[in-house]
């Protein structure tokens, strides 16, 4: 095995968090860092294009699909969970959305750190998590209270929108949906177009890699290693001192001076710590892994959003079908080349609305997108692609709450992901809501106009019973997994870090990723990941 030290941090993962995070203690502390991220340092070139992700949705080149538990509630289904896997994590090969959530959101992570009796101080509130969200941005076009300019993160609205996109708008309108021209700004409710993270001068996808990392890619305080799987935390006592690591098969290890940083994801964070003996004391007994700290919150709290779609044919063509092949592919492809507009412009997510079905809430609970084409999941089937729209009903603050647990000792096999979905009544009965209201918007001027008819799951699916059935065959993922080693107070023994993300009975170790919040935000989960890491960054360097 060979070995490297002289590191001050050691950063496990390279998404979204390990970025931001790389990039400031290389910068502001003029720290030796070294950076491990288990998949490639690269993606195809095409994922640079804002429809390039599409071509890679149903692969796992850069991709880690985990099969979940089968569902009791979802008749014994278990969709497929996946997690980005290269350089830039879900920043590289998701849709690019921009989206950070309500302030209410953050609030709340305020909250449950400061509960009864706690020593933590706080500062997660929306107000302090703003400066941080401003800090990061260059936005094309917005400013002033809420927004910023001159940040490493380009932020824009699309220059393409389809036909049906537009009409979509319209219709929430007709129906009662005020626009909102920005969902990050006072409020989230209404309808209206998002921001995405694309260059607006490029009119290039703008990952985590190109807005932090790669500018000290060339710093010599800075290393990065790619296919590197991080098999063990190395401990002395409830001391990190450093960790294992395989390379192409090579087995190597590293020190650290000061601390590591597991940034893994939400899948893979709590996987790694207890393999490391840091955990639930049955589940390390259940895999004859001796226990270290006993943690009984690692790998519980799991959430993400979850989404059933209706699906409709259209009398013409509204939107993207078609474009990936044949004489549309090249005239898309030159158009976008020369001029950056057409179809190879947009990510296809181009609108949704915020709003609350039940009307039971001051808050919306319903996220639903508009998808321009005929889609569904790779694990769902019913339908084949062509003309027509898809419109997906997301649940924004789902009540169950899943777990990680390991699947067995191998650190290169996947964790066992137990979703929950549905597991709370309340949960489905408000997807039946939004995807009730998904109908009717279908079914009002001017959706209709441009409507054939439904198809998925079908005009004569109508009771209550029918209705549920669908959405327990269809519910996917939003790919947004959260929580699995939330930081919370001294009193919640579920409680896996602090408020400065230290790894509650440990010294050097800390958690900036996904994993780390209490509740998920209400939206696409990448914004409020940067932020966070920013803030985390923050602390660190304290």
């Amino acid at each position: 095995m060979s070995a490297a030290s002289g590191f001050d941090y050691i950063i496990v993962g390279g998404g979204s968090s390990a970025c931001v995070v790389a990039a400031e203690l290389v910068t502001r502390g003029k720290a030796r860092v070294l950076l491990l991220e288990r998949g490639p340092a690269k993606a195809n070139p095409i994922m640079h294009f804002p429809a390039g992700y599409m071509k890679f949705l149903a692969k796992d080149t850069y991709l880690t699909m985990h099969q979940t538990a089968p569902q009791p509630q979802l008749n014994g289904r278990g969709p497929i969970v996946p997690q980005g896997k290269v350089l830039g994590g879900g920043s590289t090969v998701n849709a690019m959305v921009y989206m950070r959530g309500q302030a209410a959101d953050f609030d709340r992570w305020n909250k449950a750190i400061t509960g009864p009796g706690s020593n933590n101080d706080g500062a997660w509130s929306y107000r302090d998590m703003l400066p941080y969200f401003k800090g990061q941005e260059d936005n094309d076009h917005l400013g002033g209270e809420y927004h910023g300019v001159g940040g490493p993160l380009k932020i824009s609205h699309l220059g393409h929108t389809s036909p049906m996109t537009r009409t979509y708008v319209k219709t929430l309108q007709g129906m009662g949906i005020p626009y909102n021209p920005d969902f990050n700004g006072a409020h989230q409710f209404g309808v209206g177009f998002m921001q995405h993270t694309i260059d607006w001068k490029t009119h290039r996808r703008c990952s985590a890699v190109d807005a932090f990392l790669a500018p000290v890619m060339d710093n010599p305080l800075l290393t990065v290693e790619t296919g590197a799987t991080v098999t063990a935390l190395r401990m002395e006592g409830d001391r990190t001192v450093g960790v294992d690591y395989v390379v192409n098969g090579s087995r190597k290890s590293a020190t650290v001076g000061a601390e590591v940083i597991v940034a893994a994801g939400a899948y893979q964070t709590p996987k790694l710590l207890m393999l490391s003996g840091i955990g639930p004391e049955d589940e390390l007994a259940r895999h004859g892994i001796g226990v270290k700290v006993a943690l009984p919150g690692v790998g519980r709290n799991l959430q993400d959003h979850y989404e059933c779609p209706v699906v409709a044919t259209t009398k013409g063509s509204f939107g993207y079908y078609g474009q990936d092949r044949g004489w549309p592919m090249l005239k898309a492809g030159l158009q976008y080349l020369l001029f950056k507009t057409g179809p190879v412009s947009t990510t296809g997510v181009e609108t949704c609305a915020f709003f609350d079905p039940e009307g039971n809430n001051n808050e919306p609970t319903i996220q639903m997108f508009c998808v321009p084409t005929v889609y569904l999941d790779r694990d769902v089937m019913g339908t084949e692609p062509g003309d027509g729209v898809t419109i997906n009903s997301l649940l924004l603050r789902p009540k169950a709450r899943g777990s990680v647990t390991l699947a067995s000792k191998d650190p290169f096999e996947n964790p066992i992901v137990d979703t929950q979905i549905f597991a709370h009544p309340d949960d489905l009965k408000t997807t039946m809501a939004g995807f009730r209201f998904a109908r009717t918007v279908l079914a009002a001027t001017p959706m209709r106009d441009l409507i054939d008819k439904e198809i998925f799951p079908g005009a004569d699916v109508t009771s209550d019973e029918a209705i549920a059935d669908h959405c327990r065959r269809t519910v996917k993922t939003g790919y947004h997994p959260v929580g699995t080693c939330k930081m919370g107070h001294d009193g919640d023994r579920d409680a896996v870090l602090d408020s400065h993300l230290k790894v509650r009975g440990t010294r050097g170790l800390r958690v900036v990723d996904s994993s780390l919040m209490p509740t998920i935000v209400s939206g696409n989960t990448n914004a409020a990941v940067l932020a966070a890491a920013a803030k985390a960054a923050d602390l660190i360097l304290a």
